[in-house]
């Protein structure tokens, strides 16, 4: 008889033969669904010992309706999915895999700032159009010297950071938690988000989504930009006031976007930004490679058996 009950709420792998491997090898039973909503955790779930969660809500109420539930583990960095505050109240152990993607979204966001810089999308499209025209893509400007602004400063913008040296871009960083230590490595400056917004060439968002960071970047800020910068968003969404990217696009208070993540998902099909030509999106995949999947997985499901088996987990969210 197996001693566990982990439910995978909801995922988008083609399989998830890595996590029934880890979660058999701990003696537990395996329930999987694609909930959508709080009351079909709560079905799917009766009884569990663990949840594995990507999309579905993860709510107090979920938590309140399994009393079994002695671990959530959220498939990625971030866990805005999760009620963070409830789940620490009700002895919940909440766990993310903050180090499996490192490399695939600095390249990503190296990617998206190279295609802004050099009008990639633009004229590709041009010139598929039999438009064979440089001018097409002007203003184009030498990468060195240009300025970095990193919003954040984990161990993703870190990485991006060296790859961005490399190419003679300047950094400066706005984090409240950095040390000065840490910003002098890279030879960045720490200055305000508005002094940020104000002198950066391109803007590179990579904070999670919190109740003080929703909305961080707004109107406010993009009065700040310089007309010909770039915005670039890897981390959430609603970090950016999406009503206010719109309006600055519009008004040409930037020159441009990159997204890889919107406010909502997948993006609805009407969406101004679709039909914007200086807005490059991609479908929230700078996370993805063959092998990090394949190390997400791994280490999610690690994350439950190390709860089950009454151990911490390695990658730890909350304390309890």
């Amino acid at each position: 008889m197996k001693r566990f009950k982990v439910l995978v709420s909801d995922y988008e792998f083609k399989s998830i033969t890595i996590e029934k491997e880890v979660l058999h090898s701990a003696g537990a039973e395996i329930i999987t669904a694609q909930c959508k909503t709080e009351d079909e955790v709560i079905s799917a779930g009766k009884g569990v010992h663990a949840i594995i969660n990507q999309y579905a809500p993860i709510t107090r109420k979920v938590m309140e309706s399994l009393p079994n539930l002695k671990v959530i583990a959220r498939y990625g960095v971030g866990v805005n999915t999760i009620d963070l505050e409830a789940a620490t109240k009700h002895g919940i152990y909440v766990t993310n895999v903050t180090d499996y993607c490192m490399e695939e979204v600095a390249d990503h966001t190296f990617s998206l700032l190279l295609a802004c810089a050099r009008k990639i999308v633009q004229l590709n499209k041009a010139v598929k159009n039999d438009v064979w025209d440089y001018k097409v893509g002007m203003p184009i400007y030498r990468l060195k010297g240009r300025i970095l602004g990193l919003v954040g400063f984990g161990s993703i913008p870190q990485n991006l950071a060296k790859k961005a040296i490399s190419f003679g871009l300047k950094l400066v960083i706005y984090d409240p938690f950095i040390s000065k230590s840490l910003a002098d490595k890279y030879k960045a400056e720490v200055v305000s988000l508005n002094e940020l917004m104000k002198i950066s060439d391109f803007i590179s968002v990579h904070t999670p989504l919190t109740n003080e960071t929703k909305g961080l970047i707004g109107k406010e800020q993009f009065n700040h930009a310089k007309k010909e910068a770039f915005m670039i968003n890897t981390s959430r969404g609603e970090v950016v006031d999406e009503e206010a990217l719109i309006h600055a696009l519009r008004k040409n208070q930037i020159g441009g976007a990159a997204l890889d993540v919107v406010s909502q998902e997948p993006i609805r099909h009407n969406h101004p930004l679709l039909k914007m030509e200086n807005v490059i999106l991609t479908p929230h995949v700078a996370w993805y490679s063959e092998e990090s999947q394949i190390e997400l997985q791994r280490k999610t499901a690690e994350n439950v058996v190390d709860v089950l088996k009454g151990s911490s987990p390695k990658y730890l969210v909350n304390k309890i």
